[in-house]
Formats: C-alpha cells, sequence, structure tokens
C-alpha cells in the first residue's frame, strides 16, 4: 500500500470514506475494504457511524495495521468539549486509541489556539496518535502553523479535476501537511467523464481510476466513498498504472468553478 510520510507518520495514499455509510452495511463495507488491501479508514461525529466503522474495524482482524480517522464536529472545539468528545468517539468504536484526529470544520467562535491545545493534550495522553485538520483553506492553514508547536499531518479538503486547489496544495507542503481529497471522484462526475475515459482506456482503466490516480500521483491522499462492495477493488488498484506529462495536464485542465460541498458554516473558500 503506496502512502505519504509526514511528521514519521506513514499516511496511506487511498482511504475509504464512509459519510452517509451506516449500521451493518457500513461495517461490512468497511472490513470488505480492510480485506482488498485499504488501511486507511476515515468516518466523523458528524456522521453517526462511529460505532459501525469501529465495528468493521474490529471485526476485521487487522486493527493494529489501520489509521482510523475521525472528525470533531465544529461546535465541540472548546477544550473541554472536545476532550470529552474524544472519549465518547473511543467509546462508540470501541478502540483504545484514535490514530487520526481532525478538526472537521474551522470555528471562528473558539480561538483555534485553544482547540489545537486541547488536541495537543490529549495526543500527549494518548487518546490519539496524530492531528490535523479538515476544510482549512490558506489563511487558516497559515494560522493553525502560528497556533501551536504540535505536529499537524494533514488538511482534508474536497479536491478533484474539477476544482482548482493548486493554492491550498501548496500551503500545506508549504507547512509540511498531506494534502488530502474528499469527494475525488467529484461525487461520481468523473465516472462519466469523456475525456478521463478515454484516457482511462488508454491504460486498461476506468474513468474513475484515472481521477483517482491523478490526485495519488501528485501525492495526494484520497479517501472515495463507496457503499457498492466491487466499486472498493476498483478504487483501490491504482498503483499499476502511470499518468505521462502530457495527460496529467489535460486532467488539470478539466478545472472549473466545480466545488460541491460549500455549507453556510463554510470558511471563505480560497
Amino acid at each position: 500500500m503506496q502512502s505519504v510520510e509526514v511528521h514519521g507518520f506513514k499516511l496511506p495514499l487511498v482511504g475509504l470514506g464512509t459519510w452517509q455509510l451506516r449500521g451493518r452495511d457500513c461495517a461490512r463495507v468497511v472490513q470488505q475494504a480492510i480485506r482488498v488491501g485499504y488501511r486507511y479508514i476515515d468516518t466523523a461525529q458528524m456522521y453517526d457511524n462511529e460505532a459501525a466503522v469501529g465495528e468493521g474495524v474490529r471485526t476485521s482482524g487487522h486493527r493494529s495495521e489501520v489509521v482510523v480517522c475521525t472528525k470533531i464536529q465544529p461546535e465541540r472545539l472548546a477544550p473541554h468539549d472536545l476532550e470529552r468528545s474524544v472519549k465518547e468517539s473511543l467509546v462508540r468504536m470501541r478502540l483504545d486509541v484514535i490514530d487520526l484526529l481532525l478538526i472537521h470544520w474551522p470555528n471562528p467562535r473558539i480561538p483555534l489556539a485553544e482547540t489545537l491545545g486541547a488536541m495537543a493534550k490529549v495526543k500527549a495522553e494518548g487518546f490519539v496518535r496524530q492531528i490535523g485538520v479538515s476544510n482549512f483553506t490558506v489563511a487558516l492553514v497559515e494560522q493553525a502553523m502560528k497556533a501551536t508547536t504540535e505536529p499537524l499531518v494533514c488538511n482534508q479538503f474536497e479536491c478533484h479535476p474539477y476544482l482548482n486547489q493548486d493554492k491550498v496544495i501548496a500551503a500545506c507542503r508549504k507547512a509540511g501537511m498531506a494534502p488530502v481529497a474528499y469527494s475525488p471522484i467529484a461525487r461520481g462526475n468523473a465516472t462519466g467523464d469523456e475525456l478521463l475515459a478515454r484516457i482511462g482506456k488508454a491504460h486498461g482503466k476506468t474513468a474513475a481510476q484515472v481521477c483517482l490516480r491523478w490526485l495519488t500521483q501528485q501525492g495526494i491522499g484520497v479517501i472515495p466513498r463507496t457503499s457498492k462492495i466491487e466499486r472498493l477493488q476498483e478504487n483501490f488498484a491504482i498503483f499499476d498504472f502511470d499518468l505521462s506529462d502530457a495527460e496529467m495536464k489535460e486532467i488539470a485542465g478539466l478545472a472549473r468553478d466545480g466545488r460541491i460541498v460549500d455549507w453556510s458554516w463554510s470558511p471563505k473558500w480560497d
């Protein structure tokens, strides 16, 4: 399994996103993903599926090899709330430690330094192995680097060929964070893309696989979500081919204002 190393922490380049997966189906998909070879499972307090994710990880028989990531709800970023929520997440997942803990969405009403200080504390106390952020803009990444001396291993944000995220990616790399793409297939939009399909045909791959390879070939992690067992293998089988420089450039040319995730609480995007 290919990975990116940040601050001595190896983060697999392909993980399983679990947004909208629930209950027994979620546990089954997580368990099957780990059987396929996935070693990075992503969840969040907001997804209301931590218990099912934990069940899938525990019953896989490979817990010690799997990076389990969860994310703190924005209303629980004050230190006392954060510490309590982390312990509650561990109880729900029935795990001894969270491998990667992220701020899910920034909350301007709670000082970032306080939140990051609380995250450093739960890490020092052994509840968490590594910490990072999600949905952070260039300005927020820069603010985070000034607010803590604790290594932040990643920034998770929407990233796919239809949305130019070069500024955020550059800010992450400057800060020593791994960029991780959620919605990397643009919620399925990439699967019917003519350009991606044409390039895929030349490599014996699908449009979705080309899309994921375009990201991982840049060293960007991906966490595609699927509820279909057959898609797990497809999304994972992307390291046996390389895109040419010309193909990479063609795919980059798809960029437009293709943002999909934009809520009332979202920060001011770059």
